[in-house]
């Protein structure tokens, strides 16, 4: 299977006269990637030979886009002034937008995407994502994920497109194309991920054993890969869970006869968190890890372990010259050669009016309407509204996770524009605003009830995991919100904020419009443009919508492709005012 990706021929060239030069030690640091802050003294990135750093939750590099890109210029001078002089990979978990950075434009999750299914959007969000990612001083994100949700229980189906293996490979597709733009110049690396089964564990736990056979993971969850590799993907991160009772990580059979042989995938095979240390150490070398993330003490464990694996003979060297040489591919590939450090004119693009239209085109296009009774949608800009809960103005609950930190944030960040906020620039009334439900305003037309999930990341979010913070419904105060409107005779809309179809078959049996907005991150005035009718709804499901706690008795939950599923909306249901 070849690339769409042109490929400058002189860098294979480039790449083997390098490789030849480098000492053992010079290429286990090529292969390890290590935080910024704990687990390196900026003299260790000379020292030590380190190949690429990460950002994620912790200590910022800076209060500032001109400081996150002096802290990197830093790290990356030391880099440079090694014997070699190999530039450093910046890479940072950028799933919505340039998601660490407050202040940046953040886009719908991916669950929101899918809903829109438009790949033209998803591959602009994904070029304003590496442009504003560039701009705080990264090459490389960690995006997108290509999973395939089997279980609504599994706390990170809003990372994926949809439960629909064909719709999941076009955005995928899309996404890489975005990110990695038509010759790297102003894109940066793409990462698919996590390979493979990592949304199609049982009962949806993350990390846990997925049991599907090999047909099965051929048919259902290959497809997306198939497409990011044909787009020229440069990484692909291996997952948590386990396939044949053997840890994805440690899986030979699959990270290198199945991914790298077969699907000739030519990128950097990239390991998730702490992976040395929790997946059989040099094991994971030899299944076909190319760079491991050597975090929380695990980079001194790391390289001695691995030098100590070579001198023994049980990793061969030609296993860490094949990991080396993918590594300094995608350095070559992507420039970094030639333009190491951050470019300081792409700060002034940071959450740019321009991009933030794209969020609210990406914003309106996401919204499913489950139920619109009597046309109480549109809303009206001379009725007197009430808008209910937390939600409404909340830009961190509306965006859910790895927004500003890891698990989210409760409150409003920079740049961001909550739904309260869009209903008041439409509406011509004073808009009243009842935050926990307790007041009553007199001679209210309209309650516009807004309800969901608090933001949560990884395995916080299992339903009935190993955290057990989440359920299936929604919270008994939220229900309350509705109830008491409803109760009064005021008509009411729903519009709930959530990763992941919910049940909530009740809830729209009691109010007249139901909408599901999904997490649409920090342009909510897209959400009320849609609402006052200034344009349609075209969401439409990207999963099969549950009926009732019956639909987890089982591995999955409700998916179009399993014959006995009884859902309450199919994969692919969703009105517009003209239906």
């Amino acid at each position: 299977m070849s690339s769409t990706r042109k490929t400058d021929p002189t860098i294979d060239v480039k790449v083997e006269a390098l490789l030849k030069q480098m000492t053992l030690d010079e290429k286990i640091g090529q292969m390890t990637q290590v935080r910024h802050f704990d687990d390196i003294r900026l003299e260790d990135v000379k020292s030590k030979f380190i190949g690429s750093v990460i950002h994620t939750q912790g200590p910022l590099p800076g209060s500032d886009a001109l400081e996150w890109q002096a802290k990197f210029a830093a790290f990356q001078q030391e880099a440079l002034s090694t014997r070699l002089g190999i530039p450093l990979l910046f890479g940072v978990d950028a799933v919505h937008g340039q998601n660490t950075f407050e202040g940046a434009t953040i886009f719908p999750h991916n669950i929101g995407l899918g809903a829109a299914g438009n790949a033209g959007l998803v591959e602009k969000a994904a070029a304003i994502t590496a442009i504003e990612a560039k701009a705080t001083g990264f090459q490389w994100v960690f995006s997108p994920c290509v999973a395939i949700p089997f279980n609504e229980k599994w706390g990170r189906v809003y990372e994926a497109f949809s439960e629909s293996t064909e719709l999941t490979a076009e955005l995928t597709r899309a996404s890489v194309k975005g990110h990695q733009g038509s010759d790297g110049k102003m894109g940066v690396m793409a990462t698919a991920k996590h390979f493979i089964g990592d949304g199609a564990t049982d009962f949806g736990v993350e990390g846990g054993h997925t049991s599907l056979s090999k047909e099965e993971v051929l048919e259902l969850l290959i497809p997306p890969y198939q497409a990011a590799i044909e787009e020229g993907v440069a990484a692909i991160m291996a997952s948590f869970n386990t396939l044949d009772q053997i840890s994805m990580h440690a899986h030979k059979a699959m990270l290198t006869d199945l991914l790298k042989e077969r699907l000739a995938f030519d990128g950097i095979l990239v390991s998730d968190w702490k992976a040395y240390s929790r997946f059989g150490e040099n094991d994971i070398i030899l299944a076909g890890i190319d760079m491991v993330m050597a975090v929380d003490g695990d980079l001194e464990m790391f390289q001695e372990g691995v030098k100590k694996g070579v001198k023994s003979g049980d990793i061969p060297l030609g296993r860490i010259d094949d990991a080396v040489r993918r590594i300094l591919r995608q350095k070559f590939r992507f420039g970094l050669f030639d333009q190491p450090y951050p470019d300081k004119e792409l700060i002034k693009m940071i959450g740019i009016p321009e991009h933030r239209s794209v969020a609210r085109q990406t914003v309106r296009e996401s919204l499913v309407l489950l139920k619109n009774e009597k046309q109480v949608l549109p809303l009206k800009k001379d009725q007197k509204i009430v808008v209910v809960g937390e939600f409404a103005d909340n830009a961190g609950l509306q965006s859910g996770g790895w927004t500003v930190n890891w698990q989210g944030t409760s409150e409003n960040y920079t740049g961001a524009t909550t739904l309260l906020e869009g209903i008041k620039k439409f509406a011509k009334k004073e808009v009243y605003y009842d935050p926990d439900g307790s007041a009553d305003f007199p001679d209210v037309d309209l309650a516009l009830i807004v309800v969901g999930e608090t933001p949560y990341a990884e395995f916080f979010g299992d339903i009935g995991g190993e955290m057990d913070l989440f359920q299936h419904t929604l919270t008994e105060t939220h229900q309350n919100y509705l109830r008491s409107y409803a109760e009064k005779g005021i008509q009411t809309v729903v519009v709930l904020i959530s990763g992941r179809p919910l049940l909530v078959t009740d809830q729209i049996k009691q109010c007249d419009a139901f909408v599901v907005a999904w997490l649409p991150g920090s342009e909510g005035d897209g959400l009320a443009e849609v609402l006052f009718g200034e344009y349609d709804f075209k969401g439409k499901l990207p999963h099969s919508w549950p009926k009732s706690i019956a639909a987890y008795t089982g591995k999955f939950g409700p998916n179009f492709w399993d014959p006995s599923a009884d859902p309450l909306y199919p994969f692919g249901y969703g009105l517009t005012y003209a239906t």
